[in-house]
């Protein structure tokens, strides 16, 4: 039986940064680079020639940028998932990228043991954030309805394991694979999934 391999499109405006990620993805099982571009204008008249299944997105870039380029991207084909694969550590990039219709944040300096779990997350239509990022997602969600403010200490609510378990979940694991992980039984997964998305405040 042939495996069906995710196709990628690598865009960014470095080409050694490109034939390096070309490598690396190749490298997987169920990976194939079917294309490149070095900036976000070209990304999207590639995204319309390939129709990619993920593409790999710069955000800085000579001409038009990655966040123009997944709004046009996202517009276009909607189906297309966009991974973000940048040097910036900035929660503004962070919420603008979500914001555009990307479904996943990877730090460059992790693309080598983060990258290629990312990508069949999103794949899968899962969100991947990378980890540092958790609590500024969470921070985004945790308002308290009709508070009207954040409430930055909830993330101190959760015990040692209800922590490990957000981590896992925001990189894309299920509970299965989280059960496995920690040497849990799927429903104490989530029990803890409920009782985070409850101290919390999540719905």
């Amino acid at each position: 039986m042939v495996m069906t391999k995710i196709r990628l499109l690598v865009v960014d405006d470095h080409p050694v940064v490109r034939a390096g990620l070309r490598m690396l993805l190749n490298g997987q099982a169920d990976m194939e680079v079917i294309g490149e571009a070095a900036d976000g204008v070209s990304a999207v008249a590639r995204v319309r020639e390939l129709h990619p299944d993920v593409v790999i997105m710069d955000i800085t870039m000579e001409g038009a940028d990655g966040l123009a380029a997944t709004r046009e991207i996202k517009k276009y084909r909607p189906e297309t998932k966009v991974l973000v694969l940048s040097m910036h550590d900035s929660e503004e990039y962070l919420r603008q990228m979500l914001k555009a219709g990307a479904t996943g944040y990877v730090l460059k300096e992790a693309a080598d043991t983060e990258l290629a779990v990312a990508i069949r997350a999103v794949y899968r239509g899962e969100v991947f954030i990378y980890p540092s990022f958790t609590r500024v997602v969470l921070g985004e969600l945790v308002q308290g309805e009709g508070a009207g403010h954040p409430q930055p200490d909830s993330y101190e609510l959760l015990s040692q394991r209800e922590k490990q378990v957000l981590r896992l979940l925001a990189l894309g694991h299920t509970n299965q694979q989280i059960a496995d992980l920690l040497f849990l039984s799927v429903k104490t997964v989530m029990t803890h999934r409920a009782n985070i998305m409850e101290k919390l405040d999540l719905h």
